[in-house]
């Protein structure tokens, strides 16, 4: 799975995009917000407001409880107005 990471939720984390392969429990984006968090310290502290946080499963908007799978391209970012 490729995560990719914008703003300031990649200045925390630390990287712009990783390769993960996340445990078979991971099933859904928050399961993997939920896991990624348990990472380390940077992603602790992306992902320690995650309500704060939007996520796109393969360039599509994705809510919590839709799913993610072992081939998908996931990103995280702060929520976005226009303007």
């Amino acid at each position: 799975m490729r995560i990719l990471y914008f703003a300031w939720v990649r200045q925390r984390v630390g990287v712009a995009e990783e390769e993960v392969a996340p445990p078979a429990a991971v099933h859904d984006v928050a399961g993997l917000m939920a896991w990624l968090a348990t990472r380390g310290p940077g992603h602790a502290a992306a992902f320690a407001e995650g309500r704060q946080i939007r996520a796109a499963v393969n360039q599509e908007f994705a809510a919590p409880g839709d799913p993610v799978g072992a081939g998908d391209e996931v990103a995280f970012f702060p929520p976005v107005t226009g303007g």
